[in-house]
């Protein structure tokens, strides 16, 4: 038998053995054995979106029924093989086929998800991501081409629901460039590469700054510095949040007790916590050790957490926060006013302080039915006796309304930019005058980066 001829049977029999199993693992082989045998083409991978909603409401037995449903349609649609792949998604390959071929049979898809399916008598709706990926191309095995078609498929997600994206050269730049972040990650710390900053808030009633938040920057080799805007979810994904945020902990809770050792007039120091650290077993634990390590008093040390995390893990964030606030530890909620979860719910949590969604900040300049939305919810933190911050502030014209709106406590490049840690001790307490020289020098210094 032909070598070529051999590689062809190997593939046919792993063919009908996936037809067989329909699993992950053999999903995965099936995938190797199709693509490392030098074969070309294109490979789509969908996600079903709202499935555990829907598992909810319609019963187990009913989803499953659906997801076989789904899986028929798409060998019928497809003419290729198709493979269920860890519970909902589901890979297609599409060998010796283009990219348009892809993109052309992604498009009917998506207008076939835009309809109901019939499932024993009951209709039901369900949305879809698509991620589109040539191979060969930027995936050198098979391990490499789920990682691309994952991207593709968040940057579909991005557009909304019932979307597909082709992995392509601007794909492939950001999954890179996430690759070199994560693998710096490990050793960031080790080597002291980090930059601590402080993003200032100031008390319009006070007339001057009266708490800050932390903020950290670190050094990626060909990258340049990156943010904690953008390495945090790197670092939830690949399972280094707990060394970078407990570092930042410890930072920002040293901080606050040297200031109150100096005798300096402050609120309190911040730092955020995602919800993939804040709901660990051992967190407040954690917590703990560093309030008795600094001797710090209570409400000096802030935990800031986002409310979409706190409305996707209600009942354990509701019972985590309580325990935090029993610690003395501020409780700020950000992106208040974000619309992720519902209002009631977010008003019962045990926090002292919301923050605003940024956006809303930024919508004052250009849409006037912004107005009485960032006005009604003023008012709701007020009559809930909560502190409000609002961040992002930017011009004389936000300033002016949030003010006359109430809300005395801002924080943005208005006032000052992130400032680094040395210099936090010469900015807090002090008035926009006191601190206009240090300001003015730091926002120079951004601008040239």
């Amino acid at each position: 038998m032909k070598i070529e001829e051999a590689k062809k049977l190997a593939l046919d029999m792993a063919n009908q053995e996936i037809g067989k199993q329909r699993d992950s693992r053999v999903c995965y082989n099936h995938l190797e054995a199709q693509f490392l045998l030098h074969y070309s083409g294109v490979v789509l991978k969908l996600y079903i979106e709202n499935f555990k909603r829907m598992n909810d409401l319609f019963g187990h037995e009913y989803c499953e029924e659906l997801l076989d449903a789904i899986l028929d349609y798409l060998e019928q649609k497809s003419g290729c093989p198709v493979y269920r792949y860890v519970g909902v998604e589901f890979i297609i390959v599409m060998r010796g086929k283009s990219m348009g071929e892809a993109v052309r049979l992604s498009e009917q898809l998506i207008e076939r998800f835009d309809g109901s399916w019939d499932i024993s008598g009951t209709d039901c709706m369900c949305t879809v991501q698509i991620g589109i990926c040539a191979y060969p191309g930027y995936a050198k095995n098979a391990g490499e081409l789920l990682k691309c078609l994952d991207y593709a498929i968040t940057a579909a997600s991005e557009l909304g629901s019932n979307q597909y994206a082709a992995y392509n050269g601007e794909m492939n730049e950001g999954f890179m460039r996430r690759q070199a972040i994560a693998r710096y990650l490990n050793t960031a710390l080790s080597r002291d590469e980090v930059e601590v900053r402080y993003r200032p808030t100031y008390n319009l009633k006070l007339g001057q700054f009266t708490r800050a938040e932390f903020y950290m920057r670190i050094f990626v080799q060909d990258v340049g510095m990156v943010g904690s805007e953008e390495f945090i979810s790197i670092a939830e994904d690949t399972g280094q949040i707990r060394q970078i945020e407990y570092y930042a902990l410890d930072r920002a809770a040293a901080m606050a007790a040297w200031l109150t050792e100096q005798g300096k007039d402050f609120e309190s120091i911040a730092v955020p916590v995602s919800a993939a650290l804040l709901l660990q077993g051992d967190f407040l634990q954690e917590v703990s050790q560093v309030i008795d390590k600094y001797n710090l008093p209570a409400g000096k040390l802030a935990i800031e957490v986002d409310e979409y995390a706190a409305g996707e893990a209600y009942a354990n964030m509701a019972s985590r926060l309580q325990a935090l606030s029993w610690l003395g530890v501020e409780l700020i909620l950000n992106n208040f006013g974000s619309g992720s979860s519902a209002l009631c719910k977010i008003l019962e949590l045990p926090v002292d302080t919301l923050k605003f969604n940024r956006m809303f900040v930024w919508e004052i300049e250009n849409n006037p039915k912004s107005a009485p939305v960032m006005e009604g919810l003023v008012y709701i933190a007020r009559k809930m006796n909560k502190k409000l911050i609002a961040e992002g502030v930017e011009t004389q014209k936000q300033k002016w309304f949030l003010e006359n709106c109430g809300c005395i406590m801002q924080q943005g490049f208005y006032y000052a930019p992130t400032i680094p840690e040395k210099n936090l001790p010469r900015v807090l307490a002090t008035s926009l005058e006191g601190s206009r020289s240090l300001v003015e020098q730091e926002k120079k210094a951004l601008k040239k980066r």
